[in-house]
């Protein structure tokens, strides 16, 4: 099979492979996301329960795991180019992020102290994701020509796979934890270790669609390290970057910078945002009190419904569609527009503005929903922009370094989050009055970016030369 024939919808058989791959992968990256900072803060110290931490400490410890996370695919990726070939690198990498979960998965009852454990399987997590990551998404890139108009479709059609396991994810551990837990003294004991097992399993589903369905479906692509690709395609290369790569870097750098921002906002869902749902939102429908992970499957649900639009959309348009800078600065807005409903949540719910703590749960299902719509301008562009600019001989190096701007955000966004208190009992008033500050900052900050990034928009364009 030629790696790059049209065998289904319009595509390659081997993108579906990738996107069932990432699917579970991702599946078992955010059923442990939704439950971190959550375990972490809750109180309930027992078999199953949390560790007891304050807020602003859990929202740190959350940033620093999330920017360890986007900072070591730059390793996998050098080591992907050089040495292993993405196909070795991207199987390492699921073995370790399953024993990672599975540590974060043993019963607190084992141990004089669950914490080893804990940052152990955290560890695991960060080495395994370094080496998945850049590797997995380059492999879509070469499905495709470097001349090919499907590759922005491709990678939205990918991030359908993405979005799919992040859905699956809050709706399931969320069952799953309370469904294992138990009462004790009048209150709910959540079994975070069941949804930790959950997770585990989830990244085994992923290892095994890869050494079944590879060797069928992807043929050689991703076996041969891309340095020593580019060595043989093309062996008198002068291995100094040309103006026009220079120019293509530059413009990665450019876009980067902005990817800070939008991330920096977007990932509060984890951290901030998952706090806010689970103690400043009213989330009882009848007698059903809502789980807060389920808030974390809004926004896979709404990329189900939306990513297939936008990529039909990307696909009509064709050469007459908003370039990759507008399409950017067009995320940066809806971000900035996420922000204002969770001003507005903050406002309802402060006491002094005559509310009661609680803020209905429609502001956050729209917060998300706008989030949503700016990812799906952002993120798989951005993964198809890397793809386009990057040399050859270090693109999945280049991928690992694109993941380093989401680094930064991560830790940003820790940061930033924890700026909202520390979560004892008597200071409600001051958190909301802080994330009501940390939700207007962002929707300032987001706006402005989008109107910088147009006005940016054609010199960025030029620099491409032709590859947008």
């Amino acid at each position: 099979m030629q790696a790059n024939s049209t065998d289904c919808f319009g595509h390659p058989k081997g993108l579906f492979l990738l996107f069932g791959t990432e699917m579970w992968e991702r599946f078992s990256y955010y059923a442990m996301r939704a439950l971190l900072v959550l375990y972490l803060v809750d109180h309930v110290q027992a078999q199953g329960g949390g560790l007891g931490w304050d807020h602003a400490s859990a929202l740190k410890l959350y940033g620093s795991f999330t920017m360890l996370v986007y900072v070591t695919p730059l390793i996998g990726g050098w080591l992907a180019d050089n040495w292993l070939g993405q196909r070795s690198a991207i199987l390492a990498g699921a073995v370790l992020m399953a024993l990672g979960q599975f540590c974060l998965a043993l019963p607190h009852s084992w141990f004089a102290s669950p914490l080893p454990a804990f940052y152990t399987g955290l560890a695991l997590l960060v080495a395994g994701n370094g080496l998945f990551k850049p590797n997995i998404s380059t492999m879509v890139g070469e499905l495709y020509s470097a001349t090919d108009r499907r590759r922005d479709s491709a990678f939205t059609v990918f991030y359908l796979g993405i979005n799919a396991g992040m859905f699956l994810a809050g709706i399931a551990v969320g069952i799953t934890i309370d469904a294992f837990g138990y009462q004790q003294n009048g209150e709910l004991v959540r079994n975070y270790q069941a949804g930790f097992l959950l997770a585990g399993i989830g990244m085994l589903l992923a290892l095994l669609l890869q050494l079944s369905l590879a060797r069928p479906l992807l043929g050689a692509i991703g076996t041969e390290p891309a340095a020593r690709k580019a060595r043989r395609l093309q062996p008198e290369q002068n291995t100094s970057l040309s103006k026009e790569e220079i120019d293509r870097l530059k413009v990665l750098l450019v876009m980067g910078l902005f990817t800070i921002i939008f991330w920096a906002g977007f990932e509060q869902a984890g951290g901030l945002m998952n706090i806010y749902a689970d103690r400043f939102t009213e989330r009882n429908v009848g007698s059903w009190q809502i789980n807060p992970t389920y808030f974390q499957s809004l926004n896979p649900l709404f990329i189900l419904i939306f990513a297939p639009l936008m990529a039909a959309l990307w696909l009509k348009l064709g050469k007459a569609g908003p370039n990759s800078p507008v399409k950017f600065a067009l995320g940066l807005l809806l971000l900035g527009l996420g922000f204002l409903f969770m001003v507005g949540a903050s406002w309802q719910a402060s006491p002094q503005l005559g509310g009661d703590g609680k803020a209905s749960l429609w502001w956050l299902v729209l917060a998300y929903l706008f989030f949503t719509l700016g990812e799906l301008c952002i993120s798989p562009i951005g993964l198809a922009l890397v793809c386009k600019l990057a040399p050859l001989r270090v693109v999945s190096l280049l991928m690992g370094a694109w993941y380093l701007f989401l680094a930064a955000a991560n830790k940003l966004a820790g940061l930033i989050g924890a700026l909202v208190g520390s979560g004892s009992a008597d200071n409600d008033q001051q958190m909301l009055s802080n994330a009501l500050a940390i939700f207007g900052g962002f929707s300032l900050t987001a706006i402005l970016a989008a109107l910088l990034l147009y006005l940016l928009a054609d010199k960025l364009v030029h620099w491409m030369h032709r590859k947008d």
